[in-house]
């Protein structure tokens, strides 16, 4: 399911939000030199910052311990991923950053263009509930929550986690709680067909925190793995919103009618 557009009306313009996004946009490209990639680049450079910038729980469980890939020259081995007991470099970012930097990092172009629709489309509600400044601190701190319970799940994973997805899965439960009754125009995608339909937002956002609790409990063995996907980060980022939205929300407004289909 790919959200296209709600139906609730913003009275500001969502700077932050688009900020957000710009942020994001900006990261990847200038910052990661991800590239037009489809899958994780496996530059040298990339494959560095991700070691550097990215969140390892390992390396925040246990302090003092490095982790990185293997780099010689300009070659990288993305699947050699390993951690020493040396104390951690000097000339490397201290790892107490990366749950912040790593925020802002992606793995391939499908990954940061899902992350930033489901941002645009319900982050302006959220920025517009909560005004800018409370806006900025929930989403921030949606990412650390979403975090720790990836870290308390797994505190000896030893890869990196990276994407704004636990922030914006702070944001979905939030939206979840706000506007339950919202509804949100959505592409459905079954093998080669597809079709757009209306979806109240509660039964959408639902369906998506059951899919991360599913693939998540499949994966107990193998927490950070599942492809790459950091299931407990969204379910974590998501309880975050539902628990604390209601205490930092300004004003809410009424779902209007429906969206026409033309």
């Amino acid at each position: 399911m790919f959200p296209l557009k709600d139906n609730i009306p913003t009275d500001r313009v969502p700077i932050l939000t688009i900020a957000l996004i710009l942020a994001n946009v900006i990261a990847y490209f200038f910052w990661q030199k991800g590239g037009l990639t489809f899958g994780d680049p496996s530059s040298a450079h990339y494959l560095t910052n991700l070691a550097d910038y990215g969140a390892v729980p390992f390396e925040l469980t246990h302090p003092g311990h490095h982790c990185g890939f293997e780099v010689v020259g300009n070659v990288a081995d993305a699947s050699n991923f390993t951690c020493s007991g040396q104390v951690y470099p000097a000339d490397q970012p201290s790892p107490w950053i990366t749950p912040f930097t790593a925020m802002f990092m992606h793995g391939g172009l499908l990954h940061l263009g899902g992350n930033m629709l489901f941002l645009w489309i319900f982050g302006n509600n959220i920025e517009d509930a909560l005004g800018r400044v409370r806006f900025i601190a929930f989403y921030v701190l949606g990412g650390l929550a979403a975090l720790a319970l990836q870290t308390l799940v797994d505190p000896s994973a030893a890869v990196p986690t990276i994407g704004a997805s636990g922030a914006i899965a702070a944001v979905l439960g939030g939206y979840a709680v706000l506007y339950p009754r919202a509804r949100v125009l959505t592409l459905i995608l079954i093998v080669f067909f597809f079709t757009v339909i209306e979806i109240p937002a509660l039964v959408m956002l639902g369906i998506w925190f059951l899919q991360q609790l599913i693939f998540g409990a499949l994966d107990l063995s193998d927490p950070v793995g599942g492809g790459g996907v950091a299931y407990f980060a969204h379910i974590g980022g998501f309880a975050f919103g539902l628990l604390t939205i209601r205490l930092l929300v300004q004003r809410v407004k009424t779902a209007p009618p429906r969206l026409p289909l033309t």
